[in-house]
């Protein structure tokens, strides 16, 4: 398969569009506090600090022209309709540093591979380069790693980028013999390891090291991929986080429309409040303290449409409460409907100068359109009948199928 350059024959927003909808698998969001970044000019707070903007960070893809033939993948090899191109990493690194530019939220550069993983990763290391040394590019860089990349190459990608990442894509082993056959759990895991290992390693040395390295990892998985119910995706992403350290893992909807060569699966497509509901999840697992077994027992492996996982734990739960929210812990107050990370911090410092009552928890900010239900303040409770008759609470409490905004009971 040739690849076509494709430098100069469409403006520069339809090649981004066109690299963007190729990455669409490759997931990056706002950078983080861990990072360096460009500020957001001339925004100030009234103090004088700079204001970092946040956001979604734009994907620049060096080549469609893929090797690898996945089922899921526009840029699969077997895809004869696909119009393939490759950059240049000179060209690559003009084209990410100016759209990080205006953007303000960094870039992500990825690819498909192309030849070879380590092929590929030389090019994203040269991009990189390229970018910092000549062009001078300070900002959030987030690079994609290849599964099976030599070493070698992982820890140069690592000097120029803030964020490294090794998508592991299927919840389980078996899964890319189903969907991705020239992908396995080894080449993914083995590069995923050694990042790991030098980012605590920096972070070790801080100080002693001239070294640079990225601080912080990533990894993508794509729900409905293998049949998997989330119970097991969530184990999985419990133990990732565990084992490596990662700042995120993303979920993606898998979404199989158009037969592949090689691969006999029936049309796939993932709905997107599962992936929703899994974010959410994701986030009670690393902010809230609650296990996999909490969020989805083998008695109910799969998050529920109607109920975000925090709620659905409390309606499974609901002999503890309502809790009293002037003698309940840090802990205690988190897992609460309603209220999150910031309002049980604000409910914790109240309390040291008024007893709470729930005109206090307004005029503190907290809202009990859901709280209401899982707390009494002084004793006292205004939540009605609902805790006595769970079925009609959570027909009170379940949200719309398709909610554009939807109030979380975080």
């Amino acid at each position: 398969m040739t690849a076509i350059r494709i430098a100069g024959e469409a403006p520069l927003h339809q090649r981004l569009a066109r690299m963007a909808a190729d990455a669409q698998y490759d997931v990056a969001d706002e950078r983080g506090s861990d990072l360096r970044c460009i500020p957001d000019p001339g925004a100030l707070t009234a103090n004088g600090a700079r204001i970092f903007r946040t956001g979604s960070v734009p994907k620049v893809f060096l080549s469609n022209d893929c090797r690898f033939n996945c089922a899921y993948c526009g840029c699969r090899c077997s895809n004869e309709r696909r119009h393939r191109y490759s950059h240049e990493p000179r060209e690559m690194a003009e084209m990410a540093v100016s759209e990080a530019v205006k953007n303000g939220h960094g870039i992500f550069v990825t690819s498909a591979i192309c030849r070879n993983a380590d092929y590929t990763e030389e090019r994203i290391v040269a991009t990189l380069q390229y970018m910092r040394e000549e062009l001078h590019y300070p900002g959030f860089i987030h690079a994609k790693v290849m599964p099976g990349t030599d070493p070698a190459l992982i820890e140069q990608a690592g000097r120029y980028a803030n964020r490294l990442s090794v998508n592991i894509e299927v919840a389980r082993a078996s899964g890319y013999e189903r969907i991705a056959k020239q992908k396995n759990r080894d080449n993914i895991l083995t590069p995923m390891r050694q990042i790991s290992a030098l980012i605590r390693r920096k972070k070790a040395e801080a100080g002693r090291s001239r070294s640079p390295f990225a601080t912080s990892q990533t990894t993508q998985l794509m729900p409905g991929s293998t049949q998997e119910d989330d119970r097991t995706i969530l184990t999985l992403s419990e133990a990732l986080y565990r084992t490596y350290r990662l700042s995120r893992v993303y979920y993606s909807p898998f979404q199989y429309r158009h037969p592949a060569k090689g691969y006999d699966l029936d049309p796939v497509s993932t709905p997107s409040w599962r992936t929703r509901r899994l974010y959410q999840a994701d986030r009670l697992l690393q902010l809230y303290g609650f296990t996999p077994e909490e969020i989805v027992p083998a008695s109910a492996p799969l998050l529920e449409e109607e109920l975000d996982p925090k709620l659905s734990w409390a309606m499974r739960n609901i002999h503890l409460f309502p809790v009293e929210v002037n003698s309940a812990d840090y802990d205690t107050l988190l897992r609460i409907p309603g209220i999150g990370i910031v309002y049980a911090k604000k409910i914790l410092r109240a309390r040291r100068y008024c007893t709470i009552t729930h005109d206090v928890l307004r005029k503190i900010g907290v809202s009990l359109k859901r709280s209401v239900y899982f707390i009494t303040c002084n004793g006292k409770y205004e939540g009605g009948a609902a805790t006595d008759r769970p079925d009609s609470l959570r027909r009170l409490l379940a949200t719309p199928s398709t909610p554009v905004y939807e109030q979380l009971s975080f």
